[in-house]
């Protein structure tokens, strides 16, 4: 029994180098349950960059003239003859102005002087590295006599050193500390210039400085925990039989029947003045009715003349106001595409198509849930993880032109059975970080959001409340209809206002609203039987809004083309999707994730440029 628990207790102290470096992650040693004590001790390199520094000079020993006396330490028997010279100056200085006389200046003093010039006193830096791999930092110890304190004392300095882990002689954060006795590298930093010098640089500071920000603590931990999130999606979908496939970046087809798209194209800047307006890569949208704009411009003008009338509602009062803005532009847009001949803009689409890298129009996808679904309808389950992108220029803290969505879709499923993966999938990833990533919740619990772990936790052990639209819009008018004094008609919009309010303040806790008005949905949603509402839902969190969207989609070719057809769309855009239907269809539905609104929530942060390595915004692309 004892042998078994000397055993065990040699493999807990046991450390491993990275493979491929030979060095040993600093989260290996401070993470342990005793902050490393228990290595104490061990020879390691370690690699990282100083978070802070200090330098403590070493008192110099004097020398010892005439006898020893002895109360005295005894004298140093290492005395360099440096020292000894220098001890000597003003004894030899005498000798000379002797020998010279009293005037002018003394070039053999001088020689002397400089012969025995005093070298800098001995010195100990004190540093608190971190090579990105946790929170904490480890002290390392390094004398001068190994390496010029000046090289090692700036914030960003990178080391790599090697030495004897030891128990700290100062209590205070860290209970072990590396005593270094070789330096195998310095990278210096230009001091000057390093954008990180000051200490506590203010979050929108450092989106002008993504390519170093993550050193810092917060971005780091931001960075660690998205990483976590990252691989739970995967383990989840990985644990119930899900396949990964890539879908393409690249698409002639809008996903979502009505979005602002970036056009791509290879002929930009090669075609002349006189074609650059149709080859730039610009938002465009296609099939969209102006009539449909202008009533919706109509709508949201009379909402926001409502809101107008009363100051208790301000959020919903800035959503709308924005909304109305997006729906002008998108009409004047569509006016100023009204105005030219049909026939003349489709020769000249076609021409440039013919010249272009692709044969027809192209663009970055906007949602991969279309190109998932043809896999879905061979292979069962399948599930994607990507970049994708909207080219709206609004400034908004949730949404940039480039954000990342998990995509799950199920094959012999209808409406409910993605409302409850959804359910679990979310679930599992708020437990997933707060088992894994402890000491980085811990962090944002500190220095974010001293609440965020309990709001996971409060996911984790909810009943999510299931209401559908009708249910939903309801309970938002017994409170807009008293302050405004005006009644909501069904179809209505939710706002993203309207959304956080349910979660928020009605029913406290994660909500799931299904069954939409079919214009507010994409074309290829089941239509239900009522013929006004579609199989379509939404996941609302408390204090992070909408996170997971969902439908079960249309399996019935009729009513897919119909759709279609009703919503002005181009049907060759789409036969390749209508196929799906003519051969061997299935009931099949499935959800979209806002990965990085995601992130968001589990950090506590309030802007997604926050939580995206190199985010990509309206005039801010410079990575």
């Amino acid at each position: 029994m004892e042998s078994e628990q000397a055993m065990a207790a040699t493999v807990s102290t046991q450390l491993t180098t990275f493979k491929y470096s030979n060095r040993v992650l600093l989260k290996t040693i401070l993470e342990r349950r005793d902050g490393g004590l228990e290595l104490a001790g061990e020879r390691v390199v370690v690699g990282g960059w100083v978070k802070s520094s200090k330098e403590v000079r070493k008192e110099p020993v004097p020398l010892i003239v005439g006898d020893h006396r002895p109360e005295e330490p005894e004298p140093r028997s290492d005395v360099s003859c440096a020292e000894i010279l220098q001890s000597r100056i003003p004894f030899l200085r005498a000798i000379v102005k002797i020998l010279g006389g009293s005037g002018g200046h003394y070039p053999l003093g001088e020689k002397l002087e400089a012969a025995v010039h005093k070298p800098p006193p001995p010195s100990t830096v004190f540093l608190k590295v971190s090579d990105g791999s946790c929170v904490a930092t480890l002290q390392v110890v390094v004398e001068s006599s190994l390496a010029p304190p000046s090289q090692l004392l700036h914030t960003g300095t990178c080391i790599i050193v090697e030495g004897l882990l030891q128990q700290s002689l100062v209590h205070g954060t860290n209970v072990i500390e590396l005593r270094v006795d070789k330096v195998h590298h310095i990278g210096t930093v230009d001091y000057s210039k390093y954008s990180l010098a000051k200490k506590r640089v203010p979050l929108d500071k450092l989106r002008d400085f993504c390519h170093i920000r993550a050193r810092t603590t917060t971005v780091a931990s931001v960075m660690r925990i998205r990483n976590a999130l990252d691989f739970a999606a995967h383990t989840f979908c990985q644990n119930h039989g899900f396949l990964s496939v890539q879908v393409p970046i690249l698409t002639t087809t809008d996903c979502k029947g009505f979005s602002e798209k970036f056009q791509v194209t290879s002929l930009f800047g090669k075609a002349g003045e006189k074609e650059e307006p149709y080859h730039k890569a610009i938002a465009e949208l296609e099939g969209v009715s102006l009539d449909v704009i202008k009533a919706a411009v109509k709508e949201k003008s009379n909402l926001v003349e409502e809101l107008k009338r009363t100051d208790s509602n301000k959020e919903a009062l800035a959503a709308a106001v924005q909304d109305l803005r997006k729906a002008n532009e998108l009409a004047s847009q569509l006016e100023a595409r009204e105005k030219t001949k049909p026939k003349t803009s489709q020769k000249v689409d076609n021409v440039k198509s013919s010249e272009d890298f692709f044969s027809s129009p192209t663009y970055l996808t906007c949602s991969g849930r279309m190109h998932l679904e043809s896999y879905a309808c061979a292979l069962g389950n399948v599930y994607s993880f990507g970049p994708r992108f909207q080219a709206d220029k609004e400034e908004s803290p949730k949404h940039v032109a480039e954000m990342w969505m998990f995509e799950v879709e199920l094959a012999f499923s209808q409406l409910e059975d993605a409302i409850n993966c959804a359910d679990d999938f979310l679930k599992f990833l708020c437990k997933w970080v707060l088992e894994n990533c402890p000491e980085d919740m811990k962090f944002v619990s500190q220095r974010i959001d001293k609440t965020r772990a309990d709001r996971l936790h409060s996911v984790i052990s909810s009943s999510f409340e299931r209401i559908s639209y009708t249910e939903a819009l309801d309970a938002i008018k017994k409170v807009t209809e008293k302050k405004i004094d005006t009644k909501i008609e069904w179809g209505a919009a939710l706002t993203e206002a309207d959304l956080s309010y349910l979660a928020d303040e009605i029913y406290k806790k994660p909500v799931i609203i299904y069954n939409y008005p079919k214009e507010a949905k994409p074309f290829y949603v089941r239509l239900n039987d009522d013929g006004k509402t579609v199989a379509a839902f939404d996941i609302v969190v408390p204090k992070a809004g909408k996170l997971i969207s969902g439908s079960q989609n249309e399996e019935r070719i009729t009513i897919l083309t119909t759709r279609v057809k009703e919503l002005g769309l181009a049907r060759e855009q789409y036969e390749w999707y209508l196929d799906l239907r003519r051969h061997g269809t299935v009931k099949h539905s499935g959800f979209s994730l806002e990965f990085d609104l995601m992130v968001l929530f589990t950090t506590g942060l309030t802007d997604v440029r926050d939580v995206i390595p190199f985010p990509r915004s309206y005039g801010k692309a410079n990575y």
